[in-house]
């Protein structure tokens, strides 16, 4: 899924001597490929990456050149050597190596799931999990996105950004009712986000999937700013909002105060 106001923020970007456009081209092809399209044919990729068909093949066929794409009669679909890419990322990331037995350690103690991820236009990005049991409809995994004006995490990572950058996010996130608990009024969203930052914690109770429940807490670099977000994630049957607080809060917070004194040492 393509962030609107990654997309908002690119088209206010004019390219420059600097700008490649094919390398822009190539990243748009791969980035067809998700949940709903693993397969496609040369037509459906040029199609969702905005391109006409011989310039679409053309980078496909580069891309199978390379390993990471295989064609298999008319469709194409990604190899498992584009995980390179994002190991790429992972791997330079201090979170990756740092932040992982402190959430095992987490997940042992109160045997719920346990995520971090990071803002990218309106959405997180997850960048970690330790699952225990799939409690979600949703198939959440590494590189998994969901909006971030309705989740825990997502509005810890908001309740990082100033007033005006918080107003241009709101204002390009596709806000609508996921259940009957669902906030969506911007105004009121935006004084949930500012309890958060005073409270230094997010609880959304059923907001974003029926029955889903978490908490989340800031990850923050030496200079205090919030860099990434860590939830704990559980059945709304088995806890209500204030139980959720009181028996995961705690643990939560030292995990993450853990990993922030890790994240300090090591820059």
């Amino acid at each position: 899924m393509t962030s609107s106001y990654a997309a908002a923020q690119n088209a206010r970007r004019t390219p420059s001597d600097s700008y490649v456009q094919s390398f822009a081209r190539g990243l748009s092809v791969i980035r067809s490929f998700a949940a709903d399209a693993p397969r496609q044919t040369l037509s459906e990729v040029a199609a969702r990456a905005g391109l006409d068909r011989a310039g679409a093949r053309r980078i496909l066929l580069t891309l199978q050149s390379l390993g990471y794409v295989a064609h298999e009669g008319r469709h194409f679909r990604l190899t498992a050597r584009i995980l390179d890419l994002g190991y790429a990322y992972l791997s330079t990331t201090p979170l990756w190596n740092l932040a992982e037995p402190v959430m095992e350690d987490l997940v042992n103690q109160v045997h719920e799931s346990c995520s971090i991820s990071v803002l990218e236009g309106t959405e997180i990005v997850y960048i970690l999990r330790v699952p225990t049991s799939k409690i979600m409809a949703i198939n959440l995994a590494i590189g998994s996105r969901l909006p971030a004006w309705c989740s825990s995490m997502g509005r810890v990572l908001l309740s990082g950004l100033t007033e005006n950058a918080l107003a241009d996010v709101l204002a390009a996130s596709t806000i609508k009712a996921h259940t009957r608990h669902t906030e969506t009024s911007p105004a009121r969203l935006a004084k949930r986000i500012a309890q958060v930052r005073s409270d230094g914690h997010a609880l959304v109770n059923q907001e974003l999937e029926e029955g889903l429940c978490s908490i989340a807490v800031p990850l923050k670099d030496r200079g205090g700013n919030i860099i990434a977000a860590m939830n704990l994630s559980a059945n709304a049957n088995r806890f209500t909002a204030a139980q959720m607080t009181r028996r995961f809060l705690p643990p939560l917070k030292a995990a993450a105060v853990r990993i922030n004194q890790a994240l300090a040492l090591r820059a």
